[in-house]
């Protein structure tokens, strides 16, 4: 069995880190994914016979890690899908830019298209077919070398929101082979808070966990996230 991080579980809902370069779900790559990893888990330590229920509620990219929530039943995950739709399920992000952002805090509006083909996205005009608002906060909580460490809230959960909406102020995420400064770096973006009511007790949870990256290890960048 994959090793899991749980960081929490019920017969509800399982809680869990997304480690890089793991899909959120199966695709065509055919590449192990984090719902089926979960799946085994659940079966394996519960000894559960035939399938088992393990409904996606979010995503996080490919490449991206960060704390994942996923129901165990079909009641959680409709609730859950609820909250995400009534904007009560909040995940916060932490990101490090190439260069230093000069404004402390602010707003990114922009309007979003996703091409299918190319399976990119891009900003664009409002007028654009198919363009979608995109909307997010962001706080910069420090600052490392020549680089940024940003704290974000997404309004909306576009494909590819942060990664291009960074981009197109001139600030691309450090390590985004897709959009940025090519390196060999990971891309430096971390859901690392997460915060819902829980589907039938409504008690609010909240978990945090952070990446393990060089740039975040100052004490007064931890205290700030």
């Amino acid at each position: 069995m994959n090793k899991l991080n749980v960081l929490y579980e019920d017969n509800q809902i399982i809680v869990v880190e997304k480690k890089p370069n793991v899909l959120s779900q199966s695709d065509v790559t055919g590449d192990i994914d984090l719902l089926n990893i979960v799946k085994e888990y659940v079966k394996e330590k519960y000894n559960k016979p035939g399938n088992v229920y393990i409904g996606l509620v979010h995503r996080l990219d490919r490449p991206v890690g960060g704390i994942m929530v996923f129901a165990r039943t079909s009641k959680a995950a409709k609730r859950l899908n609820e909250e995400i739709k009534n904007h009560k399920f909040n995940k916060t992000y932490v990101a490090v830019l190439d260069g230093v952002l000069k404004e402390n805090k602010g707003e990114l509006v922009n309007y979003l298209y996703k091409d299918s083909k190319t399976g990119k996205s891009k900003v664009v005009d409002k007028s654009f077919a198919g363009s979608k608002l995109s909307k997010l906060t962001y706080e910069v909580v420090g600052y490392y070398k020549d680089k940024t460490v940003v704290k974000i809230n997404l309004i909306t959960g576009r494909h590819h929101q942060i990664r291009l909406q960074f981009k197109n102020i001139g600030y691309p995420l450090y390590g985004d082979q897709l959009y940025g400064n090519k390196n060999n770096e990971q891309i430096r973006l971390y859901a690392y808070k997460l915060s819902f009511s829980h589907p039938v007790s409504k008690e609010l949870l909240e978990f945090k966990l952070l990446p393990k990256w060089k740039e975040i290890e100052d004490e007064t960048i931890i205290h700030r996230l």
